[in-house]
C-alpha cells in the first residue's frame, strides 16, 4: 500500500449508471476539464475511470471530466526517496492522500562546489550531480523545503496512481498562514461540489453537434498545419539537397581545375627535365 494513505479505495473503470459521457471534443464546454478542481482527499479517491479513456489521464466525478485537482490541508509526514519525496496530506475529510514531488538529476559546473541541501536540491552520491525537485507537467524547478510536517498549504497537480491508490503529482503549491485560509478553501470546495460536481454535466443535442462541428474544424486546421509543416520540411530538404548537389558540383569543378593545373605542371616539369638531360649529354 502507498505510504501513509489510510484507505483501500480501488480504481473503477465502470461509470455510474444513468450518466451521459460526452466525446472529448465536448470538453471545451466542461466546467471542470480545464480548471483546478477543488476536491477533498476522500473525493479524489472516489474518482473513476471510463473504458476508452485509458492513457489520457482523465478521471470522472459523476460524468465531469477532471485532469487537474486542488487540495488543501496539513502535512502530517514527509518521506525522502531517491527519485521523489512523498508528503502525506490530512485535509480532515476522513481520508489522507499522498503528494508526490518528483526529482531529476542535474549536472553541476566543474567549478561549482556541491553543498548538501534539504530544499530544492539535495546532494547526490555523484559529486558533480544533484537532485532538484520539478513540477509534474512543465518540469520546472520547484522549491519544497518549506513543506514539512505541521505546515498548512494548498496543492495543485495531476492525479496519478501507485499500487492502485490515487496520489496528487505536485505542480505548484501555496502556503496558508493559518486555519482561516484552510477554512476558506473548504467553503470554496463545498460550494463547487454543491453547485457543479453534484449536478451531472448536461449538454443539449444542439450543443453537442455545434461542438462536434467546431472540433472537426479544429481537427481540419490541425491537419492543414501538419500538411503545411510536412511541405515546409520537404521544401527545406529539397533546398538542402540542391545546395549539397551544387556544392558537390563546385568541388568537382575545382578538383578538375586543380587536376588540370597539376597535369600541365607535370608536363612542364617533364619537358624541363628532358631539356636538362639533353644539355648534360652534350
Amino acid at each position: 500500500m502507498a505510504h501513509g494513505v489510510q484507505n483501500t479505495h480501488k480504481e473503477e473503470l465502470i461509470p455510474p449508471d444513468g450518466l451521459t459521457f460526452y466525446p472529448a471534443y465536448c470538453y471545451k464546454a466542461s466546467p471542470t476539464h480545464f480548471t483546478w478542481v477543488k476536491l477533498s482527499a476522500v473525493n479524489v479517491h472516489r474518482l473513476t475511470r471510463r473504458s476508452g479513456y485509458e492513457g489520457q489521464n482523465i478521471y470522472f466525478y459523476k460524468n465531469h471530466p477532471i485532469q487537474f485537482i486542488c487540495l488543501a490541508g496539513v502535512i502530517v509526514s514527509r518521506e525522502e526517496h531517491v527519485r521523489r519525496t512523498i508528503l502525506t496530506l490530512d485535509d480532515s475529510s476522513g481520508s489522507n492522500i499522498e503528494i508526490v514531488c518528483s526529482k531529476r538529476q542535474v549536472e553541476l559546473p566543474d567549478s561549482q562546489p556541491v553543498k548538501a541541501k534539504t530544499g530544492a536540491a539535495v546532494a547526490a552520491a555523484d559529486p558533480q550531480r544533484v537532485s532538484e525537485y520539478i513540477t509534474s507537467t512543465t518540469k520546472e524547478a520547484l522549491d519544497i523545503k518549506s513543506l514539512v510536517p505541521g505546515v498548512i498549504a494548498k496543492f495543485k497537480g495531476t492525479v496519478i496512481k501507485f499500487r492502485n491508490i490515487k496520489q496528487l503529482h505536485l505542480e505548484r503549491f501555496v502556503l496558508l498562514p493559518d486555519m482561516d485560509g484552510e477554512m476558506r478553501f473548504w467553503e470554496e470546495r463545498t460550494r463547487f461540489l454543491v453547485d457543479v460536481l453534484s449536478v451531472p454535466w448536461y449538454l443539449t443535442p444542439e450543443q453537442v453537434e455545434q461542438l462536434r462541428i467546431e472540433g472537426a474544424g479544429l481537427e481540419e486546421k490541425k491537419k492543414k498545419r501538419s500538411k503545411a509543416k510536412e511541405h515546409e520540411k520537404e521544401r527545406r530538404e529539397r533546398r538542402r539537397a540542391e545546395r549539397e548537389e551544387k556544392d558537390y558540383e563546385r568541388i568537382v569543378r575545382r578538383y578538375q581545375r586543380e587536376e588540370e593545373v597539376r597535369r600541365k605542371y607535370a608536363e612542364s616539369s617533364r619537358e624541363v627535365s628532358a631539356r636538362f638531360r639533353k644539355s648534360g649529354k652534350r
